[in-house]
């Protein structure tokens, strides 16, 4: 996790407080600095980087002198105000205010302390906002490296080690271990990690959850303990254990992390007993159908309510765990859609599936340029996942004031778009590919990609689909192909009364027609939005 912020200089880019605030001080008539959390004053200087930070001196002194008081404003003697920059509980600065009281009425003092006070809730808002980002960035990157090496463990033992390394490492911990519950419901110790045979073997006989087995660790050294349960559809798993060999109290930041640590783990151990249990098939498909429900409650249980589009989705996994994705977000009025496919199928590619889905829908809430959210995706995949995962993205934001739509292609199948022409049926013509973007999400760490962008109009018909649906195959080994889709299309948008749901029951129905009794080789999806008239 980043370490907790130290001075306001972590922050500063391009210097602009401090200008912001010497402009300020010229208008007040008084002089407005920023210091550091040493209390050293912090100039601009239109360098590289454009600012530098004074040498420490009497007024250093004192601003630190005034910042050890505590977190509130502090007034001296001669009418310094001291107003502390507070960043995740940390004092990291100051803003300074020094006037003459001789050339200012107080109630212009106090103004001008008022505004300063405001300026500096707004720069402590700011910074917890982007020590937040970091805390989430770290977290998505733990989530990236934890779910690929996970995908890759082949038994529980190993999925253990594996979770326990990334745990200690992430957290700073001394040692730890975890135990399973067996078949009778008994406590059983599966992995640890730093712990000595010898001491290790003194833990069997003390029950995990006894206060006797918590006296034990820290009689052999290992006072700080933080535990967690790991549950699986509110199946109790185990418990996992990290050792300090001080006492540690984790901030909220950290225990958020270990919770998401634990959840991982908890739905590694799940997969990882399925494959186990694989020799037994029928306790193997009851588990499946668990995960697999836990797989579809990844994707939107309703549709977003619009008015100004009608919605339509598919989902049709060909096993019971599947690669295929699709999201369907209410950004602040706005719509976003996303679909994506990842490569290879069942457990491995369901767990790279929910990884990628939640660093999606991470990124697509705080950032607002759609390329940056599938640059900072690809990168974070290529750097954690193995050279032969990767997936395929189409994301896109539709404004339903503008009717415009953005949108970035990462190596997808092309969505269609149908412009529904005036005074005349619908033809081939009319129908346009969203290619905008780049290569798919995974193999070219420095890929960079380009937005698209489409005015919609009223009756237009835009269709997103996974290549389930083009190469969906019949007895003679003939895929049903992208120009079958094109006339499905059509088909169904030349019909009077045409809705989303209608197109995408025509399109499902075409290619069932087209299989026959054939069975399905890979996963179906499919979004479909028009634009209501």
């Amino acid at each position: 996790m980043p370490r907790p912020p130290g001075s306001i200089t972590e922050f500063l880019t391009d210097a602009s407080l401090v200008q912001l605030c010497v402009a300020l001080g010229e208008i007040a008539q008084a002089r407005i600095t920023v210091h550091d959390h040493l209390g050293r004053r912090i100039d601009y200087t239109g360098g590289s980087p454009p600012w530098s930070v004074a040498p420490e001196d009497d007024e250093a002194r004192r601003v630190a002198d005034a910042l050890h008081r505590g977190t509130q404003e502090v007034v001296s003697a001669d009418g310094r105000v001291v107003e502390p920059l507070i960043v995740a509980a940390n004092v990291v600065g100051a803003v300074v205010i020094d006037a003459d009281p001789a050339r200012h009425a107080s109630g212009e003092l106090d103004g001008l302390r008022a505004i300063v006070s405001k300026l500096v809730m707004t720069v402590n808002e700011f910074c917890d906002q982007d020590v937040l980002l970091r805390h989430r960035n770290a977290e998505l990157s733990l989530l990236f490296r934890l779910s690929s090496l996970l995908v890759a463990a082949r038994d529980t033992d190993e999925v253990l080690t594996i979770a326990m390394r990334s745990a200690i490492d992430i957290l700073g911990a001394d040692a730890g271990l975890v135990h399973l519950n067996d078949a009778e419901g008994r406590s059983v110790l599966r992995a640890h990690i730093n712990l000595d045979e010898t001491f290790r073997k003194s833990l069997d006989p003390l029950p995990a959850e006894s206060s006797a087995f918590r006296e034990a660790l820290a009689s052999g050294g290992f006072p700080g303990i933080i535990a967690g349960s790991l549950f699986f559809n509110s199946t109790p798993l185990g418990s996992l254990r990290l050792l300090w060999k001080l006492p540690v109290l984790l901030e909220a930041e950290d225990q958020a992390l270990l919770q998401t640590i634990i959840e991982q783990v908890s739905a590694a151990v799940a997969s990882a007993r399925l494959i186990e249990a694989q020799s037994k098939a029928r306790a193997a498909q009851r588990q499946l159908r668990l995960a697999s429900d836990v797989q579809r409650r990844m994707l939107p249980q309703s549709l977003p309510s619009i008015p100004r589009f009608d919605i339509d989705a598919r989902y049709i996994p060909t096993m019971e765990l599947g690669g295929d994705f699709y999201d369907l977000i209410n950004l602040s009025g706005h719509l976003g859609l996303l679909i994506g496919d990842v490569a290879g199928k069942g457990v491995p590619a369901a767990l790279l599936m929910a990884a990628v889905r939640a660093s999606l829908r991470a990124h697509a809430s705080s950032l607002y340029h759609l390329d940056e959210v599938m640059s900072r995706v690809n990168r974070a995949m290529v750097r954690d996942t193995q050279p032969n995962e990767f997936a395929t993205i189409f994301y896109g934001v539709i404004d339903p004031a503008s009717l415009r739509l953005t949108y970035c292609n990462a190596g997808h199948d092309p969505p269609l778009l149908l412009r529904q022409p005036q005074g005349r049926a619908a033809e081939d013509r009319d129908l346009y590919e969203l290619t905008a973007g780049g290569m798919v999400i995974g193999v070219d760490a420095a890929q960079t990609y380009a937005r698209g962008m489409f005015d919609l109009a009223p009756g237009d018909t835009l269709v997103a689909y996974t290549d389930g649906i083009v190469d969906a195959m019949n007895f003679e080994s003939k895929r049903f192909g992208r120009p079958r889709l094109r006339q499905a299309i059509l088909d169904a948008a030349n019909t009077p009364g045409a809705t989303a749901k209608s197109v995408a029951d025509h399109i499902i129905w075409e290619v069932r027609r087209s299989i026959g009794l054939n069975p399905q080789t890979d996963d179906e999806t499919l979004v479909v939005v028009r634009v209501r008239e």
